[in-house]
């Protein structure tokens, strides 16, 4: 059977999404969702595979910027709606589209591939890494409380009307100011803030529309949180739940109001939270952290489409001087070896032929590259082989971050 992979042209976009509805389920998405989807979709960075008419494979390519160790901002392709259908599997559909897109990705000049997995194992074979992880809490309110510091009578709470565009203006300014302290955050190009409103009553699933409370000092909005009500009860009383979407504030007084606004709420007993940084400091503000029900899971997956680039994009935490030895059997111009020297002020990195310090994958470089995955760590399950004494704890230590990469949102 013959298939043809290309460019996507904006005629073909309804089929093409269509055949990802299909792969993920079958579901067809509201129509303002749908609207929206085809606005962010970048046609001339995706790519469809087609039999015929018939469209077998969707694989697209986000422009976003990244936040790195050291708060820059690197230029990466958001890979994103991937997917092969059920009728086309096991014929390398995948790894087509993957070849071409990688390929692309080292044309446009972008150093950094980053995606989120429908299914962890599938990416590990390309050069990605599991670079962050998201803590998911159940945090039963009726037992726990939360700390507030001084100062939160300056804190005044609002709600707020999610939709409106002054209100959207505010969020976004608070969230741009987050992004640059924490690696793993996107800066969001323009209409992202309007994803989380495109969905529609029915895909709520028995919770209240989208509500959100602004925190503000003196008049200027300084955080807000954006969450769910879904009302419970049973013979002893109410037991609804917040599902918490978003939770941003500029300092750590906003911060401890909106949780202790949010455990607060009437006729509640729990906040479900499925996506805030592994280091998220309500731990330290709830009076039992037994009671909320903490979980770790994989979030945002790093391929290094141009090794050299990539390393001098982001600054480290000591001053480093390795030999890499890296391995890419899917990306062969990143193979070899690449002398990494930097600091907390910038690095380098350039091809070298001097003896290696360390050897790693791409995939296992890729994880550590945001500093939330310990080189120390891989090395500890044979993922790196250490050729100098002393190299993997000069790198461990380089590589790593104050504070837990994190993705936000998913894309």
């Amino acid at each position: 059977m013959t298939t043809e992979l290309r460019v996507l042209h904006p005629a073909e976009w309804d089929r093409w999404y269509r055949t990802l509805e299909v792969a993920f389920g079958g579901l067809v998405e509201s129509p303002e969702k749908r609207a929206l989807m085809e606005s962010l979709t970048e046609c001339e960075r995706s790519v469809g595979v087609w039999d015929g008419d018939e469209c077998v494979g969707t694989a697209g390519a986000f422009s976003f910027r990244l936040a790195v160790p050291g708060g820059g901002l690197v230029p990466a392709a958001g890979v994103t709606m991937v997917s092969v259908a059920a009728t086309h599997r096991r014929r390398g559909v995948l790894t087509s589209m993957m070849r071409r897109q990688l390929d692309d990705v080292r044309t446009w000049g972008e150093s950094l591939a980053v995606l989120t997995a429908s299914e962890p194992p599938i990416y590990g074979r390309y050069g990605y890494g599991a670079a962050t992880r998201q803590l998911l809490a159940e945090i039963d309110t009726s037992r726990v409380r939360f700390e507030v510091p001084e100062g939160a009578e300056e804190i005044r709470l609002r709600a707020v009307r999610p939709g409106d565009p002054a209100v959207q203006k505010a969020c976004e300014a608070v969230y741009a100011a987050e992004v640059g302290a924490r690696p793993g955050m996107l800066a969001r190009r323009p209409n992202w803030e309007r994803l989380p409103l495109a969905d529609a009553e029915k895909e709520m699933d028995g919770a209240s529309a989208l509500r959100c409370v602004l925190a503000e000092r003196a008049g200027e909005v300084v955080g807000f949180t954006l969450f769910r009500s879904r009302p419970d009860w049973d013979n002893s009383g109410p037991k609804g739940t917040i599902e918490l979407q978003d939770l941003y504030a500029l300092d750590p007084v906003a911060y401890a109001s909106l949780w202790r606004f949010l455990a607060d709420i009437d006729l509640t007993s729990t906040i479900r939270a499925r996506n805030r940084p592994a280091d998220d400091a309500f731990q330290h503000l709830a009076s039992d952290i037994r009671r909320c029900g903490l979980t770790l899971r994989d979030s945002l997956y790093v391929r290094l489409v141009e090794v050299g680039a990539a390393l001098e994009a982001r600054t480290y935490r000591a001053p480093v001087d390795v030999v890499l030895a890296v391995e890419d059997g899917f990306c062969p111009w990143n193979e070899g070896r690449w002398r990494l020297t930097g600091d907390a002020k910038g690095a380098t990195c350039e091809r070298t032929t001097d003896v290696p310090d360390l050897t790693l994958s791409v995939a296992d470089l890729g994880a550590a590259y945001l500093g939330g995955v310990s080189l120390t760590s891989l090395s500890r399950a044979a993922r790196i082989q250490e050729h100098r004494p002393g190299a993997l704890a000069e790198a461990s230590t380089a590589f790593s971050s104050d504070t837990a990469p994190w993705l936000p949102h998913g894309f």
